[in-house]
């Protein structure tokens, strides 16, 4: 099962990343993102990778990108990990992703999600999404939270990864 990490902070650079002599040029991308602390992770980006609003990120952006730290990585430094989800941090909206359960409460137990009729529930190839969201992994833009714990929510936006983590 997924277990997703973010890290934040400022692309620092991005470069076509060969996963193979035969790979095909410019299909995948290396994104070096360093933190305020200094700290760089870079994130492998593949046509896989989700965007958050389909934004094209470029050296300067300040993202968040979201990482599945259940699978393997090589032990290099800087760290190296393939992008699950990236957004650009922004003070209009937050985002989260995690699995959430049937009642709607991710992983944690730190944030459950009200939907409502404003709601817009889709896939990540922008097509709406007919199922209960409970029980999936999920990318959540919301912006207002109840102080209560979990801290609740009712979601901007809610994008249903139908992620696989060993394709």
């Amino acid at each position: 099962m997924a277990t997703f990490t973010s890290f934040e902070g400022r692309i620092n650079s991005i470069e076509d990343f060969y996963t193979s002599s035969k790979a095909e040029s410019g299909c995948t991308k290396l994104i070096s993102v360093v933190n305020r602390e200094g700290a760089i992770f870079n994130f492998v980006v593949t046509t896989e990778t989700y965007f958050i609003n389909h934004v094209t990120v470029q050296v300067g952006d300040i993202v968040v990108a979201f990482y599945d730290t259940s699978l393997p990585a090589p032990m290099i430094y800087p760290p190296q990990f393939r992008a699950v989800v990236i957004g650009i941090v922004s003070d209009s909206y937050s985002i989260a992703v995690d699995f959430f359960n049937k009642r709607l409460t991710n992983r944690t137990r730190t944030l459950q999600l009200n939907i409502g009729p404003e709601t817009i529930v889709m896939l990540t190839n922008d097509q709406l999404f007919s199922g209960s969201p409970g029980n999936h992994n999920l990318a959540v833009l919301y912006d207002i939270t109840t102080r209560s714990i979990p801290a609740q929510t009712t979601p901007l936006q809610v994008i249903v990864l139908c992620y696989n983590p060993t394709k």
